[in-house]
This record gives C-alpha cells, sequence and structure tokens, in this order.
C-alpha cells in the first residue's frame, strides 16, 4: 500500500513537470522536495571514500547542468602575489571593491576558515549566433553573455541544489558557500588549479576542448575530496587577443589594464569614457567578447543547452537609436533580470550614444538633439560628442543651444569640445 501512494505522487509529480531526476530548469523544486527525497534515500549508505563521492558530486554538478567542475583544496590563489602587483600597479582602474576585498581574494580562508575543499564549475553561455560583418553593420554589439538572463541567480540556485546532494551522497549535513562572480574569489584560480582549464593570455579560463564561453562559480565545503590536477598553459606563441584589442589594453600576455578594456569602459566604469578612447570602442555598448571570438580554442566551441542564455528580443546586435527613449522605470522593465541592469540606464545611454556618433549615424540625430535634456548630465555630455562626431547643421544649432543653457560643468565641456570639431570640420572644408 505504501508503496502504491509513493508511485501516485510520483506519476502526480511527472504530470506538474516534476521530474524525479534532476529538473535543471528549476532547483527551487529539488530544494523543496529535498526533505522528502532525504528520507528514501537514507537506506543508501553514506559515501565515506574521499575518490568515491567526489565522482559522486561531479555526476551531480554535471546533471546540473554544469559541462565543467572540477576540486580542489582551500589554499591561498596561485596568482595571488600576480594580482596584489596588479592592483599596485593601478591597473585595475576605478574598481574599487577589488582593493577593498583584496586580503579575501589573497587568502580565502579568512574568507570561509571553515572550508576544506571547493567545488569548481562551469556553464556554458556560447549560443549559436556570431558577430556580424563590422563592415556593413549599422547596428550595436552587446557582450553574448549579456543576450539572456542574469547567471548570477541561475548558477547561485544550482550550486545551491549541489549542496543538498552531497549532504544526501555524505549522509550528514555540509557546510557550504557558494560564489558566482560577484563574491571576493579569485574564481579563475581555483578553476584553474581543479584542472577546468587554464588563464590564457587574455585573461580569460580556457578549456582545451570547450573554450571559454563560461560562466565560473565556487561551492566551498567543510569536506576533505579528492583533488584534480591542474592543466598546463597551453597558448603557445599565440598572441591573436592581445594584438586584437581594439583599445590596446593588454600590456602584454596575461596583463589586463582594465582602464583600457571595452568591457571595463562599458560596463564598470561609471563616469565619463576618456574621449581618446571613445572611438575605439567601435560598435559596442555593453561588453566586447573580441579577445575570445579570436581564440583558436573557441573556434569549435560548443552551443549550450541551457534556453536561458538564448538572446532576448533586440539583444542581438540591437537597432540603438530606440534606446535613448526609454525613462528609468522603462529601462529596468525592460531589462529585468538582465546583466545590462548593471550598467544603470545612464551608464548604459551613454554607450549608445558614443556607439551612434561612432558609427557616424545621421538617422540619430533627431534622439541624440533630445538626449541634450537628459536629466542625466552623463548622457547629456556623451550625446553633445556623439552630435559632434556626426555633424550637421542641426547637431550644431541643437548644441549652440544647449550650451547657452547647460547648468552642469562637464557637460558644458563636452558641449564646448563638440561644437569645436564641427567648426574646425567646417573649417576644413572651406
Amino acid at each position: 500500500m505504501f508503496r502504491s501512494v509513493l508511485d501516485k505522487i510520483l506519476q502526480q509529480s511527472k504530470i506538474e513537470g516534476l521530474q524525479d531526476d534532476i529538473d535543471r530548469t528549476s532547483c527551487r523544486v529539488e530544494r523543496v522536495r529535498f526533505p522528502f527525497a532525504r528520507f528514501f534515500t537514507m537506506k543508501s549508505p553514506p559515501i565515506t571514500n574521499e575518490a568515491t563521492l567526489s565522482s559522486r558530486i561531479k555526476q551531480e554538478a554535471q546533471q546540473l547542468g554544469f559541462e565543467l567542475v572540477g576540486i580542489s583544496p582551500v589554499a591561498p590563489p596561485p596568482h595571488e602575489q600576480s594580482f596584489a602587483q596588479w592592483l599596485r600597479a593601478g591597473l585595475a582602474g576605478k574598481l574599487d571593491y577589488m582593493r577593498r576585498t583584496e586580503v579575501l581574494r589573497r587568502n580565502p580562508q579568512q574568507l570561509v576558515p571553515w572550508a576544506v575543499s571547493v567545488i569548481s564549475v562551469g556553464l556554458n553561455y556560447n549560443t549559436n549566433y556570431i558577430r556580424p560583418d563590422p563592415r556593413s553593420q549599422k547596428t550595436g554589439w552587446i557582450s553574448r553573455y549579456a543576450w539572456g538572463d542574469d547567471y548570477h541567480a541561475l548558477i547561485q540556485e544550482r550550486l545551491e541544489c549541489l549542496r543538498d546532494r552531497i549532504q544526501v551522497l555524505r549522509g550528514r549535513p555540509v557546510q557550504g558557500k557558494a560564489y558566482v562572480d560577484s563574491g571576493p574569489v579569485l574564481e579563475r584560480d581555483f578553476a584553474g588549479i581543479a584542472g577546468l582549464g587554464w588563464i590564457g593570455k587574455n585573461t580569460h579560463l580556457i578549456s582545451p576542448k570547450k573554450g571559454s564561453w563560461f560562466f565560473l562559480g565556487e561551492l566551498f565545503v567543510d569536506l576533505r575530496l579528492a583533488y584534480d590536477r591542474p592543466i598546463r598553459d597551453r597558448c603557445g606563441r599565440c598572441e591573436l587577443c592581445v594584438k586584437a584589442c581594439p583599445t590596446g589594453a593588454f600590456v602584454g600576455p596575461y596583463i589586463l589594464d582594465a582602464r583600457r578594456c571595452i568591457s571595463y569602459l562599458t560596463i564598470e566604469l561609471k563616469g565619463w569614457i576618456p574621449r581618446s578612447l571613445r572611438p575605439l570602442i567601435g560598435n559596442h555598448v555593453f561588453g566586447c567578447d573580441i579577445c575570445q571570438e579570436i581564440c583558436p580554442y573557441n573556434a569549435k566551441a560548443p552551443i549550450t543547452s541551457e534556453p536561458a542564455f538564448e538572446p532576448r528580443s533586440d539583444l542581438y546586435a540591437p537597432d540603438l537609436i530606440p534606446f535613448l527613449q526609454l525613462t528609468e522605470s522603462q529601462f529596468r522593465q525592460r531589462f529585468s533580470g538582465s546583466p545590462i541592469l548593471r550598467a544603470k540606464r545612464r551608464g548604459f545611454l551613454r554607450n549608445v550614444a558614443v556607439v551612434l556618433g561612432n558609427l557616424k549615424s545621421i538617422e540619430a540625430v533627431p534622439a541624440l538633439i533630445r538626449a541634450l535634456s537628459d536629466d542625466e548630465p552623463l548622457v547629456r555630455g556623451h550625446a553633445a560628442w556623439a552630435l559632434g562626431e556626426i555633424g550637421s547643421s542641426e547637431a550644431t544649432a541643437a548644441l549652440e543651444h544647449s550650451l547657452n543653457i547647460e547648468s552642469d560643468c562637464e557637460a558644458r565641456e563636452e558641449i564646448n569640445a563638440a561644437i569645436t570639431v564641427l567648426r574646425e570640420a567646417r573649417r576644413a572644408v572651406v
């Protein structure tokens, strides 16, 4: 009788779409059912052998959708001194959170003193879309990692799911802490020593068979496990990524000057983009991808099976002019659950204005003129720069009018500079 009741419960679960195995797309279901699952797995003896437990953990992680998984001991990361030197050289730009959390990043035992092992995972986000030919492109480019849903919550939830499964396997409570990009962890270092790949000259983690289109996450646990071996560096003499960077952001192989990186300029930098770098940004409105696209190891990178990372409407090679019309509330609604929210409206519209200026989009002049009246000085100033790059009688008249009413000193400086550019262009023609 008890068995028949159980069969009915499981059948009803299948009707509702709750599979008896892991439901990768909704770990909340499994976490709610965890006490129920543990009750029926008590017959299985706890796994105490480190090698066996580690193998099972990897199997569970792969069932959750993580294509890469490896395990390493909790110890100071191998590049922690290089990280400190990078900070001291000022190459982090205005990434102040890096400096504030330096000690924790360099010594994870201060972050999670109870932890013994760290399970590193990689979730593929590569979709079957390629960059349009730049010679004919009049649209913007958003980094492919931001086309779909924000990965932080998705990976965090699955790592917590993984911890629940480890508790079942081990037969006792397991203390664990998951981090996904936002925590003070040198995640590429841990992924490297766990055998997921090596840190390439473009500073990305590269898997020899799967490339670098991966989100990384870590689960620190209080278990001693069997550890994986690192993969040797396989970049060899190749420096395609270093040479391809439009802004020359690589000081040398493996060393990135964040202050010149397009991803930093369009996402992390909250203020004014240096004028000398604006033309080099090209059509990138959020992130870049160039140093990954050119990597030979990504030539045959597999496509993700995760539907959450498929491009949202109008985020693959988007038409940019409509973005300038977004109000604050419309921006938040339009990009709800998207990584693009990180740039905030003022940062994203700043980027849009710069790209429209680089594209010399005469069709964008009316929208850019309206942007001269935006509530944000950052948007007004970059819209002025774009109008100066495009040039037209309407643009000149709008800039001169705005100069008379602009109250922000930095925005006024941008307007003045744009007017100067247009005047010099007219004199050159004469």
